[in-house]
């Protein structure tokens, strides 16, 4: 008789991840604002390290970016903030949302940015392996992973 190992199960909390970068010569394009790429790259980062920490294994991938909305423009000198956190979890694959945030002086931030990630984990032959099921605890992530299941994914 074959015995079923119960899956294990992680918050939404044990793997949000937040990254600030200060915005210097050296992120802007042409027209003195972020260069879109670099900000794609940052997400991809966050994105990945959320999986990582919910999937419990460095292996990884991403599998498509269901959305990406640049909502604002950033401009040297400022703070940017970077949010990832799982909002749905499947057998293998990982819904990772990640904000993102300019921060002024007084610690307010506003919404530049949204992303959603699909990440996978994967074994040492890039074979999909089985993630933990996610615990829901807020009302908000709640929200989330309700508007993950209503979405259509084909």
């Amino acid at each position: 008789m074959t015995e079923v190992q119960e899956r294990r199960k992680k918050t939404v909390e044990a793997s949000m991840t937040e990254q600030v970068h200060l915005i210097m010569q050296q992120h802007l394009n042409g027209g003195g604002r972020l260069f879109g790429g670099a900000l794609m790259q940052w997400l991809d980062e966050v994105a990945g390290v959320v999986a990582m920490r919910h999937a419990e294994t460095y292996r990884v991938v991403t599998a498509a970016v269901d959305n990406l909305q640049f909502k604002h423009a950033i401009y040297e000198g400022e703070i940017v903030v970077l949010k990832g956190y799982v909002t749905y979890v499947g057998r293998t694959s990982m819904e990772v949302e990640i904000d993102t945030y300019v921060e002024q002086p007084d610690g307010m931030r506003h919404t530049v940015n949204r992303a959603f990630f699909v990440m996978v984990a994967v074994d040492e032959d890039q074979k999909p392996i089985q993630v933990p099921e996610l615990i829901i605890t807020t009302e908000g992530e709640k929200a989330r992973n309700e508007k993950f299941c209503a979405a259509d994914h084909s």
